[in-house]
């Protein structure tokens, strides 16, 4: 099945018109490899990449959210092999059920295997597991010169790693094999403290005392001496008599509606948010339970919560910064705070070390990702943020962006030639392409 669609990325900024195309058989995405057009063909799973990542103007996006069975599972190895299009959050459910569960989840469970595996996700447990990429053993990828390949981290390194966090354009993944983690339980242990400012935020999350999950939500509007104050959440999975057997009752709150008049998150509102916030959280550290979606996707149980925004959508910005470069952070949340906007979202969190991918996100340091309108007077804000990232030896993800600067990208992803290399080996036409390829010469 073909239509044409207008299609945008989760932040709902400049949609452009694309051809759908259904992700049927591999024969027949085989075929659709070999007539793309010349604005070329690229994969979308759930469309919550925030930018134009899995967009493509005048070209076509195959549909592989069909594409969703999960084929086997080997519990003696543990691991699962599942199709591109199943999403992180039926997986997770499915491996609870047999006392397994993914090592790596982002902060939606609403994406697609493959998707995550082509923007090489990360978690709030990054310093003890790494990125995907780490729990990935092979992936079928179907590649321009329509053949289907089965590329692993040993046997074809290059491609592999050009692959996770290669953002779709080294082919279709079709399917994947993943190892998982035990999980005795459906539930986690988690504490929850309250920090005064940025650098005691740094320091508790720094401390992570058993805890391998951490995340730390900020208060973007605060100023002065309570500048970068916010709540840190750590999490260890339940052992088997610290928390009920099963999971826990589903919980999902009242859909946002279609139209959302502007400005309904204005300064007022989320400075009102963000005072209850940080009132609510124990002063001391706290312990509590919590079910695998209350602690790793709360926003999921708000559908289309994107809408919140209003019709002109948001841009999530997500920086990394090496470690020793906290100066730079600081900096980066005094300009937040003082730019006379309202970020709804700020989540801090510590990384490890990095994968292999050209294009991967991850780094030794520190993640911070916010959420703003999209309102033409951020423009030079975030221009700002992207020169003090990248002269701080930060990045900003692939998978969040809409609008970096091609002459900054170098700078943040020193090896991206190396993934240009691959890329002209593979696919020297450009048969698999985005809006994002394209703004950025990738």
């Amino acid at each position: 099945m073909t239509r044409w669609g207008l299609l945008t990325g989760w932040g709902r900024t400049a949609a452009t018109g694309m051809t759908v195309l259904s992700g049927r058989d591999d024969a027949a995405l085989s075929e659709a490899v070999r007539n793309a057009g010349a604005r070329g063909i690229l994969a979308r799973g759930l469309g919550r990449s925030y930018g134009d990542a899995a967009c493509n103007a005048g070209g076509a996006v195959v549909d592989m959210t069909g594409r969703d069975r999960i084929l086997g599972w080997d519990l003696a190895e543990g691991t699962v092999r599942v199709e591109a299009g199943v999403s992180l959050r039926r997986l997770v459910d499915a491996a609870l059920q047999r006392g397994w569960f993914l090592p790596v989840l982002p902060g939606t469970g609403y994406v697609t295997a493959g998707g995550a595996i082509a923007a090489d996700v990360h978690g709030k447990n990054h310093p003890a597991v790494g990125s995907l990429a780490r729990h990935v053993s092979s992936v079928d990828l179907l590649t321009a010169d329509a053949v289907v390949r089965t590329v692993g981290p040993a046997d074809t390194p290059e491609v592999f790693h050009a692959t996770c966090g290669g953002m779709g354009l080294t082919g279709l993944i079709l399917r994947a094999t993943l190892r998982l983690a035990p999980a005795p339980s459906a539930w986690l242990v988690t504490e929850t403290e309250r920090a005064p400012d940025l650098d005691g935020l740094i320091a508790r999350l720094a401390d992570g005392r058993g805890y391998p999950y951490a995340a730390a939500w900020l208060d973007l509007l605060a100023r002065g001496g309570t500048t970068g104050r916010g709540v840190v959440v750590r999490g260890r999975h339940a052992a088997r008599g610290e928390a009920p057997v099963g999971p826990a009752p589903a919980r999902r709150r009242p859909g946002v509606p279609a139209v959302v008049p502007g400005g309904t998150l204005n300064r007022v509102s989320v400075r009102a948010f963000n005072e209850a916030w940080f009132r609510r959280a124990p002063r001391r550290r706290a312990r509590a339970l919590a079910s695998v979606p209350a602690f790793f996707h709360p926003l999921d149980a708000v559908p289309h919560w994107n809408r919140l925004y209003g019709p002109r959508g948001f841009v999530q910005y997500q920086a990394a910064l090496p470690f020793g470069a906290e100066p730079a952070l600081r900096r980066l949340v005094d300009r937040v705070a003082a730019c006379g906007h309202a970020p709804f979202l700020g989540v801090l969190k510590v990384l490890g070390a990095e994968a292999g991918g050209p294009l991967s996100f991850p780094m030794p340091g520190w993640t911070l990702a916010l959420d703003l309108a999209a309102t033409p007077e951020i423009v030079t804000l975030l221009d700002r943020l992207d020169e003090l990232v990248a002269a701080a030896g930060g990045r900003v993800y692939l998978a969040k962006d809409a609008r970096l600067r091609p002459d900054l990208l170098a700078a943040m992803y020193p090896r991206v030639d190396a993934f240009r290399e691959t890329r002209e080996q593979m696919d020297p036409r450009r048969v698999f392409m985005s809006n994002l390829a394209r703004r950025l010469s990738l």
